[in-house]
């Protein structure tokens, strides 16, 4: 671990460049990116170590001429930066797009920092022949938790991260680590084959290796309540989510629909209901790279703004979006910290980070007594929602029928909770004390975009419908 070299060899060109840039543009940023991850995936007949899908290097150059943003994306920064300098400005001058989408005079911040930032991990300690052999060793004793498994498969990956950003007045460099691990089993009983997973991350290969273990059971437990499952009998119940599902629903209702991207472009109906009541006055809701520990965690964001710990819903109301600098400065509101790239190839869009619901007063045991019928919903499986129209739907794995306070037995598969995202919110009456962060995956921007997130909260009571 420590910052890249490679990046550290580069920071004097950068600035040479952004000093040659400056002179004809108003705003000029540098961000350079060597990242590296690994993905190590055992199951019952392969074994396979190969690099992850956050693994890049590179460099993308920002300008600004006051009227219109450009991006210059390129695999490094050459001797002679001169001559790079003068590419650049070709490529400018020939974006006949560019003058077509001209926009209202903008002026750009660039407060003075220079700072490094650095997140401590173990993942030094750990060779890649270390973490296969726990994979292996995991996998075999997953696979003999039941002769009803068809297959399980026991994932490591790894990812270290090291970015520079360079402007007139900003020196900011970033290293840090996350591992995620991950359980996957395929399962066969009643004549049903399902699938479950279980997912466990830390900035520390010991925590995820301690961790994972301890979920066996769990995981082997419910695919075979899945075998017998039933499908449930659409109607509108209350319903309790867990923290899985309660992200879900943070991201879907209030994630993609208050990226302020959308504000500017009025795809998103939350821009006309800042200010007021959009979910229960219990409701309390974050989005930011500062406000949680996972695998969407950073110190700035790829436009060099310090990662941000974003009030999104007060005490029920809508008090503000989140955003990246083009987005906050067509807007005239100050940047977030949401600024993100799929890679320096592509370009920065406001994007979600660690999107939770915060936790409340209440008891679990409490929320489930309260209910006479309904169904307490697990496990994320996918979500999509309409920021203009505000409908959302959430699907979750399974729900476990209550009946007079108590949780059954009776396990229903899969359960799609859909409707339109204020009445959902506003029929929120119970909040647990407890609170967790789920972080596994990828989210997109439409179909594309891809970027690592985080969701999860305490657990909520609602009134929703469900099919």
């Amino acid at each position: 671990m420590g910052f890249s070299q490679f990046l550290d060899s580069r920071r004097d060109r950068a600035k040479a460049l952004v000093k040659i840039l400056k002179e004809q543009f108003s705003y000029v940023s540098i961000l350079g990116a060597d990242s590296k991850s690994t993905a190590i995936r055992v199951d019952a007949s392969t074994s396979n170590i190969s690099n992850g899908q956050d693994t890049e290097c590179g460099f993308v150059v920002k300008l600004n001429n006051g009227s219109c943003f450009f991006e210059y994306a390129m695999d490094d920064i050459g001797e002679d930066v001169a001559t790079l300098a003068e590419e650049i400005k070709e490529a400018f001058s020939a974006s006949a797009a560019l003058k077509q989408a001209s926009i209202e005079h903008i002026s750009l911040k660039d407060e003075p920092l220079v700072q490094s930032f650095a997140r401590a991990s173990d993942l030094h300690e750990y060779s890649d022949a270390q973490l296969l052999d726990f994979c292996q060793k995991t996998q075999k004793e997953l696979q003999g938790k039941s002769e009803n498994i068809l297959n399980a498969m026991v994932a490591l990956n790894t990812m270290e991260v090291s970015k520079l950003f360079i402007s007139q007045n900003r020196e900011l460099d970033q290293d840090y680590a996350f591992i995620g691990g991950v359980l996957v089993l395929v399962y066969r009983e009643n004549e049903k084959v399902v699938q479950v997973y279980n997912f466990e991350g830390s900035q520390n290969v010991a925590d995820v290796m301690a961790a994972l273990p301890s979920k066996m059971d769990a995981l082997v437990d419910r695919a075979h309540h899945l075998g017998y499952a039933k499908p449930i009998e659409p109607g509108v119940y209350d319903v309790i989510t867990d923290p899985s599902i309660t992200g879900l629903i943070a991201h879907e209702a209030f994630g993609h629909g208050v990226e302020m991207d959308q504000f500017v472009k009025d795809r998103a109906l939350a821009k006309q209901y800042v200010g007021q009541y959009v979910a229960s006055p219990i409701c309390n809701m974050k989005d930011g790279a500062a406000s949680a520990l996972s695998i969407a965690s950073y110190f700035f964001d790829d436009d060099g703004v310090l990662a941000g710990d974003t009030q999104i819903i007060k005490d029920g109301i809508l008090v503000t979006g989140i955003s990246d600098l083009a987005s906050a400065s067509q807007l005239g509101t100050s940047p977030t910290g949401n600024g993100r790239r799929q890679s320096t190839r592509r370009k920065a869009y406001t994007r979600m980070t660690n999107t939770f619901f915060e936790k409340g007063t209440d008891k679990l045991e409490d929320m489930i007594a309260s209910i006479k019928h309904g169904y307490m919903l697990f496990e994320t499986d996918n979500g999509m929602e309409d920021p203009k129209n505000w409908a959302i739907q959430c699907v979750a794995q399974y729900g476990i029928e209550i009946v007079d306070g108590k949780l059954t037995e009776n396990y229903v598969s899969p359960v799609v909770m859909s409707g339109y995202v204020p009445d959902l919110l506003k029929s929120i009456s119970m909040i647990s004390d407890d609170f967790e962060i789920c972080g596994s995956g990828f989210c997109g921007k439409g179909y594309k975009e891809w970027v690592r997130v985080s969701d999860g909260g305490p657990a909520l009571k609602a009134r929703v419908k469900l099919g």
